[in-house]
């Protein structure tokens, strides 16, 4: 059996207002501005709005998540491209470290050679 009244959140929506004002309800329960508290008196005084006041507090609501989302967005893309950032600092310093070891074991090769060299000529000039 269904009850008379829906429960979303802590905010009790009775099932008439749910039906009469479906877009409106999802907003105000929706709204990230509001408290459980705040957004009940909302509902409880849906019934004794006027048509004008309805339409203000839908548009002020649906602004309210449109700027949400566009900030959202905006953060988004500057989370990603300061992960972007990090990664090719990440990889430049990959690189760095790698050429650096490259270089190193380039250096102690010739050094090993240079010490295999003079070791020959030792030989040859004791012959």
């Amino acid at each position: 059996m269904l009850s008379s009244s829906q429960k979303k959140s802590g905010v009790t929506v009775p099932d008439e207002l749910k039906a009469k004002f479906p877009d409106l309800i999802e907003l105000i329960v929706g709204s990230e501005s509001m408290n459980d508290e705040e957004r009940q008196y909302w509902i409880n005084i849906l019934p004794i709005m006027t048509t004008e006041q309805i339409d203000n507090l839908k548009g002020i609501l649906d602004n309210e998540r449109k700027q949400l989302k566009a900030i959202d967005k905006k953060y988004a893309k500057k989370v990603k491209e300061i992960g972007d950032e990090e990664q090719v600092v990440k990889t430049q310093h990959k690189i760095k470290e790698q050429r650096d070891e490259r270089r190193s074991k380039e250096e102690e090769a010739e050094k090993s050679e240079e010490t295999e060299i003079d070791s020959v000529l030792s030989k040859i000039e004791d012959i």
